[in-house]
């Protein structure tokens, strides 16, 4: 994701989110539109890896693993009209585990646990806007993955629905999520090609 990019004076809903066809990717962020690029090979490698692993992990129970593009779309007004979401999202990687958020669309509402793989043009926005966000909106977990760093960070939501301290893994590490039991991946098996 680059930085925001103002097409109008004015805050961008869902609805017209839904109406550009401009053959680009946008993302929403409190009305305003971010331009997102292309994905790297590496990026793309590392998403394929991991995705691959949480759909094994979720096979069998009630979460469901998505991969972008796959909208999630948030608001503060329950059951929102289109013109009324200001924020609009396409995680790398999202696990919904609650059925009722999810419809043709995409999710409507917060996603249990999301993932954000970062590249050079998006690391502030990963870092900050988008961990203050799923802060906000209650994501119980935010994984980032720095693949030229070659760690994750993971944020699990704490006392008050604010993210702890994050959970910083290497590549000598097995990454563990708090939110789930036994979900346990090798850090290495995620980043060792690069």
């Amino acid at each position: 994701m680059g930085l925001p990019l103002i097409k109008q004076e004015y805050s961008f809903s869902y609805k017209d989110y839904c109406q550009w066809d401009d053959g680009e990717r946008w993302e929403i962020i409190d009305g305003i539109e971010y331009s997102m690029t292309a994905p790297s090979r590496i990026h793309q490698e590392i998403s394929m890896e991991l995705s691959v692993r949480l759909y094994d992990f979720f096979k069998n129970k009630n979460c469901k693993v998505y991969s972008a593009p796959f909208d999630v779309r948030l608001s503060e007004i329950e059951n929102a009209d289109d013109e009324d979401i200001f924020t609009v999202v396409q995680p790398d990687i999202t696990v919904v585990c609650d059925p009722s958020r999810l419809d043709e669309r995409g999710c409507r509402g917060t996603p249990d646990l999301i993932v954000e793989i970062v590249s050079p043009s998006s690391v502030g926005t990963d870092m900050k806007i988008k961990r203050e966000l799923y802060e906000r909106y209650c994501v119980k977990e935010y994984w980032i993955i720095h693949p030229y760093d070659k760690i994750v960070m993971i944020y699990c939501l704490g006392k008050n629905n604010q993210y702890a301290k994050s959970e910083i893994y290497t590549q000598e590490d097995i990454l563990e999520s708090k939110l789930f039991e036994d979900l346990k991946i090798k850090v290495a098996d995620i980043l060792a090609s690069f």
